[in-house]
């Protein structure tokens, strides 16, 4: 449905059609959630806020019919276009009608103001009128133009405004309505509305009348209704409501300097997301794009060598360990491939020589018999920038994680295991080799009874560490994180200032910084104030960490 239609139904109901005046899209959408009928595309405000010029037709049909475009297209309600005198003569006027037409603009309301045009409120400025005939002849043009049936084309005289007294606004309004008017707006600037009442008194009514009652700002909507007008359009209101909030915000800010001291007046940003519509976004984004699409780049720890595994990792690194045809690093590989990342680098240190896997970037930590695993990270520090996956070279995880951990909007989050927390309470708690526990800010409330059906909203990471009493802890972290760019930059400063304030002493659980694990730099960053988020998952997971852990994976792997 055209929303030409739209407004020809509002004219067809009983009551008044209230409209108000837009400067953008923004303020037309918050027009829309207001409940009113419809969007007066102002040309007092679309000058104001696009040039910040006066409404003296210094805006050109092109400029102001963008902006009616973008209206158009957040909302679903008829909008009436403030088209001046037309843009020109007869024929002008016939290409403004075409153009909004095609734009979904439901009607377009022209003046018989000389151009250029001067807002009617403007004090000393002349006042001179086109004759009737020629602003009838542009009416009649617009009416021959409009290839919709049910577009408006609304005639506005300006009689009263240039003080040519009210017989000669009537006069002007009759013309207009047998020249082919859909409807007529009379202005008025008297200060009251009983110069307006007096002539609606006397209107004809062969078509529907339509008031702006910005002077005479004390009537009523009941009062317009009674009078016999049809259409009230509350013209600027809202751009001087916005002029007013943000001077009075950035005065406080400028005293102030907090921009936390304006919150009490001003929208949370949720607010704004919602208005502009980033929740149809993101679903958008889940429906249609490829989950980790963008820009990824996954570096695999795989340096350590652990004697527990001996003699599996006699001759080859534990990455390389078999299991049912496919090696640990393979299966890695093959997942971050399914989620579109195949931006890879491995840090490599055991039987260094033995990983040969195609297509990754190897960077060697031949320390790495005396280093830990921040060390190991540091030695691929070129790749670490951006937006980046850690993953340690022992695990095997379910693509759902990683799909799961690719959707977090946090700059630093961790994959936490919470089946480790049910598995402590009810006492059947077989903990792996030195498990990297997790405090959780929001510890888990519940059992939960599948993988996945879990809640999805972020909990903040206050602990992490091999050391944490396990009557602290609520989950395990798998191996897994992911970093924004943002993220990714606050860990590397965290490392280089870690690296000289604890370059002679311990670092958290480790004896020297050289020793230090990846969790370590994660409490420092923690205590220092940043925010490092859990990706919560249930089981789906495995580390290959001694030869129990290897048997387990032999037996629950299908393929």
């Amino acid at each position: 449905m055209h929303n030409a239609t739209k407004l020809r139904e509002l004219l067809r109901c009983p009551g008044l059609v209230k409209a108000v005046g837009a400067h953008d899209a923004l303020s037309a959408k918050l027009i829309q959630q207001a409940g009113f009928d419809a969007v007066w595309a102002s040309g007092f405000g679309i000058s104001a806020a696009l040039k910040c010029i006066p409404d003296a037709s210094f805006i050109t049909l092109t400029e102001q019919l963008d902006v009616e475009r973008n209206m158009a297209e957040a909302v679903s309600i008829p909008i009436i276009a403030d088209c001046d005198t037309g843009y020109g003569n007869a024929l002008n006027v016939m290409r403004t009608v075409t153009d909004h037409e095609r734009a979904g603009i439901a009607a377009i309301c022209i003046e018989d103001n000389v151009f250029p045009k001067r807002c009617s409120f403007y004090a000393g400025v002349r006042r001179e009128l086109i004759a009737i005939e020629e602003h009838c002849g542009k009416i009649k043009a617009a009416k021959a133009a409009q290839t919709v049936p049910d577009f408006l084309v609304i005639a506005r005289t300006e009689a009263l405004i240039a003080g040519w007294g009210q017989d000669e606004a009537l006069k002007r309004a009759e013309a207009y309505a047998e020249a082919g008017a859909d409807a007529v707006l009379i202005h008025s600037k008297s200060p009251t509305f009983d110069e307006l009442r007096t002539v609606a008194a006397k209107w004809s009514g062969r078509v529907p009348l339509v008031v702006v009652p910005t002077i005479f700002d004390g009537v009523t909507a009941t009062e317009l209704e009674e009078a016999g007008f049809k259409i009230v359009i509350y013209a600027n209101q809202a751009i001087r409501a916005s002029i007013r909030a943000m001077r009075d915000a950035l005065q406080v800010i400028k005293q102030d300097t907090r921009p936390g001291a304006v919150n009490d007046r001003i929208v949370k940003l949720k607010e704004v997301y919602d208005l502009v519509g980033v929740p149809q976004m993101e679903e958008d984004e889940r429906r249609f794009l490829p989950v980790g699409g963008e820009q990824v780049t996954a570096i695999i720890a795989a340096a350590g060598f652990e004697k527990q595994l001996l003699p599996l990792i006699e001759d080859k690194p534990k990455c390389l360990l078999d299991i049912k045809g496919k090696t640990i690093l393979e299966r890695q590989v093959a997942a971050l491939n399914e989620c579109d990342i195949k931006d890879i680098a491995l840090v490599r240190g055991y039987r260094k020589e033995a990983i040969t896997l195609p297509n990754i970037r190897y960077y060697d930590n031949d320390r790495y018999e005396e280093t830990g695993e921040l060390f190991s990270l540091f030695c691929a520090e070129p790749e670490l920038k951006g937006r980046c996956l850690i993953l340690y070279g022992d695990i095997i995880f379910d693509v759902a994680i990683l799909e799961k951990l690719l959707k977090s909007p946090a700059d630093i989050s961790l994959v936490v295991d919470l089946a480790w927390y049910d598995l402590h309470r009810h006492g059947a708690l077989t903990p792996p080799v030195n498990p990297d526990l997790v405090t959780l800010q929001t510890p888990p409330g519940k059992t939960y009874l599948s993988r996945y059906v879990i809640p999805d909203d972020e909990h903040r990471v206050l602990k992490i560490g091999q050391h944490l009493p396990h009557d602290q802890a609520h989950g395990e972290f798998i191996g897994l994180a992911m970093f924004s760019e943002k993220g990714m930059e606050a860990f590397t400063a965290a490392y280089r200032k870690a690296s000289q304030a604890y370059q002679s002493k311990g670092f958290h659980e480790a004896g020297s910084f050289l020793k230090a694990s990846f969790t370590d730099l994660i409490q420092e960053m923690i205590d220092s104030g940043h925010d490092v988020a859990s990706v919560p998952i249930f089981k789906g997971w495995m580390e290959v960490d001694s030869f129990e852990e290897y048997q387990k994976a032999w037996a629950k792997l299908r393929q």
